[in-house]
């Protein structure tokens, strides 16, 4: 895109603002407990064109494939681990010019259908942590899917009817244990549900639920104008970036204290900070995934921790605490 305002740009025109470049990885639409990632990566960097543009070219003459696009895969393969630990180290050359936002996919569902259920995001932390191991994985893994199918836009059989009768068997077979009890909640609220899925009928929402796209680039708008500072947001062209919905992050991030002057859309190739953004990404879902799944790097994962949010979505308590430092309130 040319970056007017047809092409997808709003906000102010270029002035005194830091421009942070985005990319996202593990992105499968509204279909997170069954698609093929479990993590969900949003990365900014703030990095000069010309800077961007040589990181490009040293990661290319150290690598030496002939792929027209590099992509993390090439970084992330073990014949090249000494590119990557060049580009994540503490005098590398995207440290303290890069952050990542992480969600870990399994925690956003239930945090999404606890919320709009419940009106309780700490029964969401409560039922993520006791749900697997009280239920067992088969029964974790059956909540997850009927609590993803009942929040997705796409409509597909009774999705209401699915998740109450999974809640239903769920908390029937486990009694007086404190999973039971938030599904003892979660089942006296059908009316609800109901009434959220009728809401479709008229027209897809503006802001589906469950896509972590659009609150990600909200939070990066918010993290990196933290000092005060206004920024505008570079961010590769995505058919879920319409401008209604541009529109909506510029309000939400300045409801949340953000100075955005904007956001434009351009294609990633045509732009060197963006496809740097996209190598963090890919690298930092595929890093966190691992330490999530208990096969993580331990040096990999301190090479990245500096880079991760600390306001990250995440429910694991082992992998959070190695992913990210503490925040108040949230890690």
């Amino acid at each position: 895109m040319s970056g007017n305002r047809a092409d997808g740009e709003r906000g102010e025109a270029a002035g005194a603002f830091l421009e942070i470049a985005c990319d996202e990885s593990g992105s499968d639409g509204e279909n997170l407990t069954g698609g093929n990632t479990d993590v969900f990566a949003h990365a900014g960097v703030s990095l000069p064109e010309a800077t961007a543009a040589a990181i490009v070219r040293e990661i290319r003459d150290r690598i030496r494939s002939p792929a027209e696009e590099y992509k993390a895969n090439h970084l992330l393969r073990e014949k090249h681990r000494v590119v990557l630990e060049w580009l994540l180290a503490p005098d590398g050359p995207v440290h303290g010019q890069a952050r990542v936002h992480l969600m870990e996919k399994a925690y956003f569902v239930v945090d999404r259908a606890v919320s709009l259920l419940l009106d309780d995001p700490a029964g969401a932390v409560t039922l993520f942590r006791v749900g697997r191991r009280t239920v067992g994985e088969d029964g974790w893994r059956a909540f997850l899917a009927a609590a993803n199918h009942l929040l997705r836009v796409r409509h597909d059989g009774d999705p209401v009817e699915g998740f109450y009768r999974t809640v239903d068997t769920l908390r029937r077979a486990h009694p007086g244990t404190d999973a039971a009890e938030i599904l003892e909640r979660l089942a006296a609220t059908r009316p609800r549900a109901e009434a959220y899925r009728a809401g479709f009928l008229d027209a897809p929402p503006l802001i589906p639920v469950l896509n972590p796209l659009l609150p990600a680039i909200v939070r990066t708008a918010v993290l990196w104008s933290g000092d005060g500072r206004p920024v505008r947001l570079v961010h590769d062209r995505q058919n879920m970036l319409t401008p209604d919905r541009i529109a909506w992050i510029e309000d939400m991030a300045r409801r949340a204290g953000a100075r955005l002057a904007g956001v434009r859309l351009v294609v990633a190739r045509d732009d060197t900070r963006v496809q740097v953004a996209d190598f963090l990404a890919g690298i930092a879902r595929k890093i966190a995934s691992d330490e999530l799944n208990g096969r993580g790097d331990p040096a990999l994962t301190a090479l990245l921790r500096p880079y991760v949010d600390p306001a990250s979505v995440w429910g694991d308590v082992r992998s959070r605490a190695l992913l990210a430092a503490p925040v108040a309130g949230r890690w």
